[in-house]
């Protein structure tokens, strides 16, 4: 276990809180329907049907968003964005609300101290398809001129960027399903370094094509379990088959507590440490024992200054995968070895998907709510947790937190052996 930070009155200065939540799942278009649902054990996943023009329909599994992005923005903004970007503006402007963002300081001295970071997995993969589609069908003259801009992968960014006029800086990192997640690393360390005082950031994804599915399947990563929709995303479940892709954002407003107390603001938690690793072992599989998760995790505890029995809550990566779960369940056992009976393991993505390179930010929400509430959220199709795995996991029914102060971690993985954890507390 790597030695902790001494205390360091610097570093509680430059300490980093959250002051606005953003959301736009499959259970519903904004933070308080999606939490009302996770904990009422809601499942967004269903049977879709999807075809291209030139080949038959397909049914996949797949958790759809609640709400059309393209219905809660305007419609010139909406023709402008890819979906997602559509999704990124959505939880962003939930965020900034939440946030009280417009009477903060920052904005109103020109932006010059508000910063963007929005992850991405797959981004613009249905807008570069479609017109692909019109190139091959319609000649080049019927390709969008926005077609540039919506296929780079600093899209949702960039459009987050301009609603809220950031010129400290703008960044798009692209780590897969660990992405959302590392946007909130670079929201951290903006903060700590004290170049922005506000900082948007989290992930979004809009990946529900027919070519993503398709690769997914011929990987054999998705379940198969057609006939049963709400039990097919069912993670750390002894029956686990393969996870069930999903859409939406997740986005956080993360302000330095001088600024946030300085302008009076509502703090929903504190970003306490992040840790980022590389398993450098396979694209697609994770390293044997979970060990690069374990030391991701590990980094991010000693980051925030916390021992593993200070944490009591863990929102895990938990895709429904055989190995990806196993490996995380492994990690977890190395890192909290003794007292992981004590800690509280959600696994979200059985309500709502695998929403790739937006569910660490989706997840860094639900852990903020969980510590707010104090309510650890539940696995909606979870029957029995595989014996290899072994941990706490809330079942179907919302686990109470203890009182007392609240810690918790999250997890994200991604193909190419990506592995980053993130370290919240509560916000007193």
């Amino acid at each position: 276990m790597s030695p902790r930070h001494a205390a360091d009155p610097a570093r509680e200065e430059r300490a980093a809180v959250v002051t606005g939540l953003g959301l736009t799942t499959a259970l519903g278009g904004d933070v308080p329907s999606t939490w009302r649902a996770l904990l009422d054990g809601v499942c967004g996943v269903e049977r879709v049907d999807f075809g291209t023009p030139e080949g038959p329909e397909q049914t996949y599994l797949a958790a759809r968003a609640a709400v059309d992005p393209g219905t809660v923005l305007s419609s010139a903004k909406a023709a402008h964005c890819d979906r997602s970007a559509q999704f990124a503006l959505v939880a962003a402007r939930e965020a900034v609300h939440d946030a009280g963002y417009p009477e903060a300081s920052s904005p109103a001295a020109g932006g010059s101290r508000v910063a963007v970071v929005v992850g991405v997995g797959l981004g613009g993969l249905t807008s570069i398809l479609e017109q692909n589609r019109r190139l091959e069908t319609r000649g080049a003259g019927r390709v969008s001129p926005r077609t540039i801009p919506v296929m780079l992968s600093n899209h949702p960014a960039a459009e987050v960027g301009l609603m809220v006029g950031a010129k400290a800086a703008v960044h798009a990192p692209v780590s897969a399903c660990a992405s959302g997640a590392e946007a909130l690393t670079q929201a951290l360390g903006l903060i700590r370094e004290g170049r922005a005082d506000i900082v948007v950031a989290g992930g979004t994804e809009a990946a529900l094509h027919p070519l993503a599915l398709a690769g997914f399947a011929r990987l054999q990563a998705l379940s198969r379990r057609l006939d049963d929709p709400k039990g097919a995303s069912r993670p750390f479940d002894a029956d686990r088959d393969g996870f069930v892709m999903g859409e939406g954002a997740g986005m956080l407003v993360v302000e330095s507590a001088e600024h946030a107390a300085a302008r009076g603001a509502r703090v929903h938690g504190r970003l306490t440490g992040a840790g980022i690793t590389n398993d450098s072992h396979h694209v697609a599989q994770p390293a044997p024992g979970g060990t690069g998760c374990a030391a991701a995790v590990d980094a991010a505890l000693c980051d925030a200054g916390l021992l593993p029995e200070q944490v009591q809550h863990v929102n895990a990566h938990a895709t429904s995968t055989p190995l990806g779960d196993l490996g995380e369940a492994q990690a977890l056992h190395k890192v909290f070895a003794g007292v992981l009976g004590d800690v509280a393991v959600s696994a979200t993505k059985a309500a709502f998907g695998h929403t790739l390179g937006a569910a660490g930010a989706i997840e860094a929400v639900l852990t903020v709510l969980a510590l707010r509430d104090r309510t650890a959220p539940p696995a909606c199709s979870l029957e029995r947790v595989d014996p290899e795995i072994d941990l706490n996991v809330v079942g179907r029914s919302p686990a109470a937190l203890p009182s007392g102060p609240l810690a918790a971690v999250t997890t994200s993985m991604g193909f190419g052996g990506h592995n980053v954890a993130l370290a919240f507390a509560g916000a007193s």
